[in-house]
């Protein structure tokens, strides 16, 4: 969505309530006015698109297994996942949404919080194992091919379009935390069986196959 600067006459009075209510909503001046303007309209904004998808993740989201962390941004959520192995290092979750949903409409970045080199190599393992996996399974299921980084104990995946039309924003948001939490399951797996790398891959293989089936959008 394109943006212009356009001049508006204004009271003081209503600039100065303007102020106070885009500081309360951690706004700047003009995307509070955007904001309500469009609301006004009926428009949704690719922001108020991307706030109302997070806040419905949050809704799904257990809070047994994920902590949710204060929004960085008004297009990213970050949750925050225990791994009980060696050191007990956390894993971040970072979900971050594009203002252009066309082809790729967000990615998942996950950084594991250790300076253990050897768990950074098993989470490597673990990555590649995912990759395999997925690259296997899904690409007829989505537009494009499945987009992977990873290193030092970081992993970023974009998301693509799905292949579905009409899919509505309440389906992306089920979809965004579905993959999330597979994801967090199929780590906190690997790490279970870690010693034994083939029934890692067995178990990986058999609960990914299992979420294809039940899950009504993939990503």
């Amino acid at each position: 969505m394109n943006k212009s600067v356009y001049s508006l006459v204004l009271s003081d009075e209503v600039v100065a309530a303007v102020d106070k209510a885009a500081h309360r909503a951690g706004l700047s001046r003009s995307a509070f006015i955007n904001n309500v303007l469009a609301e006004a309209v009926s428009y949704t904004t690719p922001e108020k698109r991307m706030s109302d998808i997070f806040d419905e993740i949050e809704q799904l989201i257990n809070s047994d297994v994920f902590r949710i962390m204060p929004r960085p941004s008004e297009s990213a959520l970050t949750l925050r996942s225990a791994l009980h192995y060696k050191y007990n290092p956390v894993i971040n979750y970072s979900i971050e949404l594009y203002r252009d949903f066309d082809t790729a409409f967000g990615k998942l970045k996950v950084s594991l919080r250790t300076q253990s080199k050897s768990l950074i190599a098993a989470f490597e393992d673990f990555l590649m194992l995912l990759a395999e996996t997925e690259r296997g399974c899904i690409s007829e299921r989505i537009t494009g091919s499945v987009s992977y980084t990873f290193e030092n104990g970081r992993f970023v995946r974009a998301f693509s379009r799905p292949a579905e039309r009409n899919v509505s924003d309440d389906d992306i948001a089920e979809a965004l935390y579905g993959y999330v939490r597979l994801f967090d399951e199929l780590v906190k797996l690997y790490f279970a069986n870690a010693d034994d790398r083939e029934t890692a891959k067995k178990l990986i293989n058999q609960r990914y196959n299992a979420y294809l089936k039940t899950a009504r959008l993939i990503i």
